[in-house]
């Protein structure tokens, strides 16, 4: 996964409640594992019609080429369990989506592949609302500090300790994994020396 330590980029809000997966990745989309072409899947419906892109969405707007981040609405993300929506938005450039609340499958997929997601109060969403109303399209993410700046503004999150060091890290589940392989290798000499019968091959 791509670290996440402090980034900058422009904020695109879509402020409706319960967006679903069938939303942001149609499941015309699904075909294969591979990943390819799912930028263009992401919000594929909302940002397509027939005769092309429909140039009043808001990520089909001149000013939001450089977007990082999605202002959202509550329960964003909920709906059928489909990886190929955390892969579509990375695959886009979005690395962190803010709202009230996601769905429960769409969290653990944005965690497990580096897709930061920010809860945040009420209150907090209607701030960062009423400053890009007020011209501010851009804000920065400082997983770090764990913060939001925003203007003259800094609006304060907290993530799991866990999550938030995975993706300054840069480790999905494996990467995890991998960092404990001495211990491993070495659970397995002793548990493998204690029952040598279980490293004996088997009987033809």
């Amino acid at each position: 996964m791509e670290r996440f330590l402090r980034l900058a980029g422009g904020v695109a809000a879509m402020p409706g409640a319960n967006i679903d997966t069938d939303v942001i990745m149609p499941k015309a989309f699904l075909k294969g594992i591979d990943r390819s072409g799912l930028a263009e899947g992401l919000f594929h419906d909302l940002r397509f019609d027939a005769d092309g892109h429909r140039p009043d969405f808001i990520l089909n707007r001149a000013d939001m080429k450089d977007t990082r981040f999605l202002l959202t609405g509550p329960n964003f993300g909920c709906g059928s369990s489909r990886e190929h929506a955390v892969w579509g938005m990375l695959q886009y450039g979005i690395r962190a989506i803010v709202g009230t609340s996601f769905g429960a499958i769409f969290s653990d997929n944005a965690a497990n592949n580096g897709l930061l997601l920010l809860s945040l109060p009420p209150s907090g969403i209607a701030m960062l609302s009423d400053m890009l109303d007020d011209g501010s399209g851009h804000m920065t993410i400082d997983l770090e500090r764990e913060h939001i700046e925003i203007a003259d503004r800094i609006i304060r999150f907290a993530v799991d300790p866990a999550v938030r060091q995975a993706l300054m890290q840069g480790l999905d589940r494996i990467g995890e994994t991998l960092t404990n392989a001495d211990r491993i290798r070495a659970f397995e000499q002793a548990y493998f020396a204690e029952n040598p019968w279980l490293a004996e091959p088997l009987a033809s």
